[in-house]
């Protein structure tokens, strides 16, 4: 039905700083108009839009029928609105912008308790637009000619790529690997190129849909990249066998090789992408592929034993990634169930996808026949390679990231060997960077979303692949958010240069329940102290709280309860008579023994408030036979001590005057990872389980500690 009266109020809909569309709002109804990507033009007449969005990530009907809602409130005289509808918005930012020659002034008004907010802005009392923000793409709707209101502005750089190109579609291609196994590739190249005329090119590799939410990169395209997005072996089109994280190093390789010889292509290649679209960067990068001039590593996903499947060499209990992925094509239906709990305990692992599923995982098969750190993980591990990655790499991760050890080990390799060219931006995020400012009911602030990565994501392949002298490559190397003091801090290294590494000894009497107290966490090291004790049990391991169908393993929840256990050891600091700060990475190292010959350990580090809620900030977990090495297990010797070295995850974070600072042992993680059943059999095919006395050691032989990166004030 076209539109053919003058009423309503129209925006513009912005992917990612390009207009998409116009949208029309009258009456309760929703009007568009497309603007094609192939020719960028809107020529055509308004067309009601149904209840089908399909295409726009903003709710579009949902919006029409709040303006009314929202023309009520006086936003000028409020700092924080409740409306009728139940939201929670609050005054955050200023952005001063000229509408009409005019001198202007509006206020972004943050959503607060919200997983995906769609913050508003507001100018003289009215709603002149909506933003939604990504791990690498934007939203904006904005009231048409009210655009430098907006996060819009951060577009009108004159050193960004300009969106002077329409899209053309080439098509599908099979490329060919250095095995024969074919590739399911897409192409797009900006329209109307000049004969002989070469682009570069960003690629994207991915298993879960080379045609996945495309509309997100054609921005691209539109600013003269080529793009490039292929299909990994064995996923949707592409031919050969998935099995997770095994072929992409050489798969990489050959196909930036294939990119660079087509005559659209100048040679010069970026990629990007989050967790295994993260992954896939880094494995082709460790090829040395001379083609490979830029990466934007979100969220990535790490090598085998440090990151997934074989964190600290347990077996991660990320059943519903993998659920999802079980067939060629993605399922996300299948992260849903409410039998999750059962599932876990199915017995023996390696069986559960036929007791649960009725079918073989062969990736999942394969997983489970290789116990120890052989060959084939090793196959999966780019570091082998690390002296070759030497690409220019802007990272973006986030402190509850569950791939966040891929980040840390990223960051390890690439500023060492290329630290004038290295990135790194670290938020209060979890494995969805920058689309929420609470998680599991822990808020940050309002400046936890960010408007500006996707504008930056465009300024560092705007440097590095067409070679524009943009600045971004001397801004401060790395950007990272604050816990507790909730504001984003810059340095040039990290860890930051000034914080200092700080042992905090742990002290008898970490069993609260029995001794009726916590044990201490000081900077004193102890001296003579009895060990404290606690049986484990795999059948009743501790859990780790965590909802298995978010898909999201590594978020700041209050362990209060769970620190109650008689499993759980607890230390802890008096109050604080002044805030400590801590940025960088965490470890422990834990003296300890079992009665079992095989056992978990895990540490984990929270902030204390004075109400006595416990939210984590850090955590790492070991399998006991491979404190040594994940190539060559060692059973252990019952009842002797061992010393074990612990990386946990990275955190900045303020713990607050009063607050105290609490570090807790134990050996159970479940819902995390696969309790271990102590009986130094195979994880994958064992269905005994013994009950281990486990014992932990603090005095002047023995000191079991946390390090923590301390920042002195002022």
């Amino acid at each position: 039905m076209a539109y053919t009266q003058n009423e309503g109020t129209t925006f513009g809909y912005y992917q990612s700083g390009i207009q998409v569309a116009d949208i029309r709002f009258a009456d309760g109804e929703v009007w568009e108009r497309i603007i094609g990507w192939e020719d960028r033009a809107a020529d055509g007449p308004f067309e009601q839009l149904t209840e089908d969005e399909a295409g726009y990530e903003l709710p579009l009907s949902d919006l029409s029928k709040k303006l009314v809602e929202w023309k009520q409130i006086d936003w000028d005289r409020e700092e924080v609105v409740f409306p009728q509808s139940g939201d929670h918005y609050q005054r955050h930012v200023r952005i001063d912008g000229i509408v009409e020659g005019e001198q202007k002034q509006a206020w972004v008004w943050a959503v607060r308790e919200a997983s995906q907010p769609i913050d508003l802005i507001i100018c003289d009392n009215e709603v002149i637009a909506f933003v939604l923000t990504g791990r690498g793409d934007s939203v904006v709707l904005v009231k048409t000619g009210w655009e430098d209101l907006t996060p819009l502005k951060l577009w009108q750089d004159p050193l960004l790529s300009q969106a002077s190109y329409g899209v053309l579609r080439l098509g599908r291609h099979d490329v060919e690997m250095r095995d024969g196994i074919r590739l399911a590739t897409e192409v797009w190249l900006p329209a109307g190129l000049q004969e002989g005329q070469r682009v570069p090119t960003i690629f994207m590799r991915t298993p879960y849909g080379r045609m996945d939410a495309i509309f997100r990169r054609l921005p691209f395209v539109a600013r003269g990249y080529a793009l490039v997005v292929q299909d990994t072996r064995g996923r949707e089109d592409s031919e050969g066998e998935w099995v997770p994280l095994v072929h992409e190093r050489n798969d990489g390789d050959d196909s930036l090789t294939w990119i660079a010889s087509q005559d659209w292509s100048d040679g010069n290649v970026g990629m990007l992408g989050g967790s295994y679209v993260g992954y896939v960067q880094w494995a082709a990068a460790s090829s040395g592929n001379p083609h490979l001039k830029a990466i934007f590593s979100y969220v990535t996903v790490g090598t085998p034993y440090v990151d997934i499947p074989r964190k600290g060499g347990t077996i991660l209990g990320g059943l519903s990634w993998i659920f999802m992925m079980a067939e060629k094509r993605r399922n996300v239906s299948a992260l849903f169930r409410d039998d999750w709990s059962d599932v876990i305990k199915v017995r023996p692992i390696k069986e559960i996808p036929q007791k649960v599923l009725g079918k073989e995982i062969p990736f999942w098969t394969k997983w489970m026949e290789h116990p120890d750190g052989d060959e084939f993980w090793g196959e999966s591990d780019w570091k082998r390679h690390a002296d070759l990655v030497k690409v220019p790499s802007l990272l973006v991760s986030g402190w509850y990231d569950d791939n966040g050890m891929g980040t840390s080990e990223s960051w390890e390799v690439i500023s060492r060997n290329a630290p004038e060219h290295a990135r790194l931006i670290l938020g209060p995020w979890y494995h969805k960077a920058n689309t929420t400012r609470e998680i599991h009911h822990v808020p940050f602030g309002n400046n936890a979303i960010r408007y500006d990565l996707d504008v930056t994501q465009l300024r560092w392949f705007d440097r590095y692949l067409k070679g524009i002298q943009n600045g971004v490559d001397q801004e401060p190397r790395v950007e990272y958010y604050m816990v507790g003091e909730n504001e984003w801090k810059t340095s040039q290294t990290w860890p930051p240069a000034e914080a200092t590494v700080t042992n905090l000894y742990l002290s008898s009497g970490g069993q609260a329940n029995t001794s009726g107290g916590d044990g201490a966490l000081s900077l004193i090291e102890p001296d003579d102290q009895p060990v404290d004790t606690y049986q484990y049990d795999p059948l009743d391991a501790a859990p780790y709280l965590l909802d298995l169908s978010e898909n999201e393993n590594s978020v700041p929840e209050n362990y209060r309860e769970v620190e109650k256990r008689e499993d759980v050891l607890v230390y802890t600091t008096e109050p604080l008579e002044e805030e400590v700060v801590i940025a960088g990475e965490i470890s422990a190292v834990l003296y300890a023994a079992s009665s079992a010959r095989d056992t978990d350990w895990l540490v984990r580090l929270c902030d204390v408030d004075e109400e006595g809620n416990s939210i984590r900030l850090s955590d790492g977990i070991i399998c006991a036979r491979y404190r040594h090495s994940f190539q060559d297990p060692q059973l252990l010797v019952p009842g002797q001590i061992e010393r074990y070295e612990i990386r946990m995850t990275k955190i900045a974070n303020v713990f607050q005057k009063g607050h105290r600072i609490r570090v807790s042992v134990t050996s159970g993680a479940e819902n995390f990872s696969f309790p271990n059943p102590n009986t130094g059999n195979d994880l994958a095919t064992d269905t005994e389980t013994v009950i281990a006395e486990q014992s932990i050691y603090h005095n002047g032989q023995y000191p079991s500690h946390i390090k923590l990166p301390v920042l002195k004030r002022g």
